[in-house]
């Protein structure tokens, strides 16, 4: 009976036929970008499928690759255990896409980059872009690799599309495996509503049980999940990842303009609205179904991650073929994750490393370097995966390595886009001492998780189970996926309550406070000038964000192109340093720069 404890039927063999077909299918729509390009062999080609890719698929690749395996498992079972804070989320795509939309993407469009850190070299020096380089591979490496089981299975099958099909391969692909993802979620939804005799029976058992209970306006940082913390810390970690990070800004640079790559942002983020409501509601499902057993508690499982497949086989295994779609969808995420993890190291190895190494090389040798180099990174990240699979709980864990390694960079590129005044040396010291800081505090989260005060799980029953493993009734689950209690330590140390527990969500904020405080110091320290504050130097004026760049749609071209003939000219509409970001397109409007344009064209 479901929902009562027990053991749960096995995959049959209908789910088996089902799950290869969804993954050769991946495959094939890989295969088939391979060989429909395989005329033009161009690494730009490859890295950037030459820069002609459309907003839609662009917008479902970039959902895909970071809201995938972590989502389809994680997310569930977050709801499952802590209720509905996770959907507040929502509220930090918002602002995550409008940023990234309006600030970075007309930047990077603008310098004409193929790697996201080609333009710390540009800004400050080839250190620290060496050094946000290689700070992004251990990021990747670490943490877009969950699932040990799976990548074992689908690995060399991510690794021939990639490597054969470039970036066209990726996007097309994690289009299907985007779809196949909701479909999985929408799968345990139906069957649950059914089960449970509508979706109204499980909202109210998510009430009833203090899973609606999403506003938390407690300004605490050492609690986990609050309103502030999601909506502030979590806007910083989640535009840490689509701003700077290269599996992301390789996709929307893809784009053949820069209006394509906006709205891409922004369909982007309703897509996440509605792939975490899925999964969100997934959990509440969850929930209403296991209200009173406990999968958990009652030993049916042995971590929390493990919580959705166990649901999947418990009511859907009486249908030949659907668990085996769930699956799919998971290893679907996987896919996705892994293959934009290995199409990003590519090109930043090529871009960061090679490339100024190796100057003669002919675009035939790139290529075949491009296919060798997404062979080798596929292998790594296979083989780090059994690192990863022992990091506990996927979902927290993951996002903890981005808000710790993504923190800083964002801080050195804001102050970069913005301020003159922020210079290499400054931006190395603040960016090193803040890498060390928040590793300390969030390996020390690590070894002395935060009491359940803090992360506040809410309370899970056994007490309707009919095949009981243990003799608890009632418990609280942990918030990692490793262990089934947490323990209670003795000797352990006072930062673990403080400093240890603040909220993984406020890594990227920690951080990026530190390297403010070490510029700000070196301002104070060094000779700087008094009329405007900063250090007079010749910088490019197109390292900086402009008024141009906002909100512009429909002129964005004539734009750009104005604004390339004045900075080849030389013109600037500025006496002082303190206003060098702002360009002459702030006091006209586009149409009246391109006539102007034109009629010096003429003339010229």
């Amino acid at each position: 009976m479901v929902g009562t404890g027990g053991p749960v039927a096995p995959f049959s063999v209908w789910d088996y036929v089902v799950f290869a077909g969804i993954v050769l299918g991946a495959a094939g729509i890989g295969l088939f970008q391979a060989i429909r390009s395989r005329r033009d062999n161009s690494s730009q080609e490859f890295l950037l499928g030459g820069r002609q890719m459309s907003a839609v698929p662009v917008s479902m690749s970039l959902t895909a690759s970071f809201m995938s395996g972590i989502t389809v498992i994680g997310t569930p079972a977050e709801a499952y255990l802590y209720g509905t804070p996770f959907w507040l989320f929502g509220f930090s795509y918002a602002i995550m896409s409008t940023v990234s939309a309006e600030i970075f993407v007309p930047l990077f469009y603008r310098l004409g980059i193929t790697s996201a850190y080609e333009y710390l070299e540009m800004r400050f020096n080839k250190v620290i872009r060496v050094i946000g380089t290689s700070m992004y591979i251990t990021q990747t490496v670490i943490t877009g690799l969950d699932l040990w089981g799976v990548l074992v299975a689908t690995g060399v099958v991510c690794i021939i599309y990639c490597t054969l099909g470039g970036l066209k391969a990726v996007i097309w692909t994690d289009v299907f495996q985007m779809v196949v993802m909701l479909a999985g979620f929408v799968a345990v939804i139906v069957r649950g509503a059914i089960l449970q005799e509508g979706l109204t029976k499980i909202w109210d058992d998510a009430r009833q049980g203090e899973r609606l209970n999403a506003f938390d306006f407690s300004p605490d940082p050492l609690r986990r999940h609050t309103f502030w913390t999601i909506v502030v810390g979590g806007s910083l970690m989640w535009t840490s990842i689509y701003a700077i990070n290269q599996s992301q800004v390789q996709r929307y640079i893809s784009c053949r303009t820069v209006t394509h790559a906006k709205l891409s942002l922004y369909i982007n983020m309703v897509s996440l609205w509605v792939t975490v409501s899925l999964a969100v509601f997934s959990g509440l499902t969850m929930y209403s179904i296991y209200k009173d057993c406990d999968p958990i508690t009652n030993k049916d499982v042995g971590a929390l991650d493990q919580m959705l497949p166990y649901l999947v086989m418990d009511i859907l295994s009486e249908f030949p073929g659907v668990p085996g779609l769930f699956v799919a969808a998971a290893y679907s995420g996987t896919l996705s994750t892994v293959s934009s993890s290995i199409n990003a190291l590519v090109a930043v190895t090529m871009e960061d490393f090679v490339k100024p190494l190796w100057t003669s090389m002919t675009e035939k040798q790139a290529s075949l370097l491009n296919m060798g180099l997404s062979v080798v990174f596929g292998a790594v990240c296979i083989g780090m995966a059994a690192v990863a699979s022992q990091m506990g709980s996927i979902l927290q864990a993951a996002l903890s390595v981005f808000g710790m390694i993504s923190g800083p960079l964002l801080g050195l590129y804001v102050l970069g886009m913005f301020f003159r005044c922020a210079n290499s040396s400054g931006g190395l010291v603040g960016m090193i001492t803040g890498l060390l800081l928040t590793l300390w505090v969030g390996i020390g989260a690590q070894m002395y998780p935060p009491l359940p005060e803090k992360t506040r799980p809410l309370p899970l029953s056994t007490e309707g189970c009919i095949y009981n493993n243990t003799q608890n009734f009632t418990t609280m689950s942990p918030w990692s996926s490793t262990q089934t209690l947490i323990p209670t330590i003795p000797n352990r140390p006072a930062l673990a309550d403080s400093w240890y527990s603040l909220s993984y969500l406020y890594f990227s904020l920690l951080r990026i406070f530190i390297l403010n405080a070490f510029l700000i110091k070196l301002y104070f320290n060094l000779d700087v000038t008094m009329t405007c504050g900063c250090k007079q130097r010749t910088i490019r004026p197109d390292l900086f964000v402009r008024k141009s760049d906002l909100f512009c749609f429909s002129s964005c071209d004539d734009c750009s192109t104005v604004q390339s003939y004045i900075d080849d000219k030389g013109f600037e509409s500025h006496s002082g340093c303190d206003q060098s970001i702002l360009p002459v397109t702030e006091y006209f409007t586009s149409h009246q720069l391109l006539y102007w344009y034109l009629s010096i064209q003429g003339s010229d």
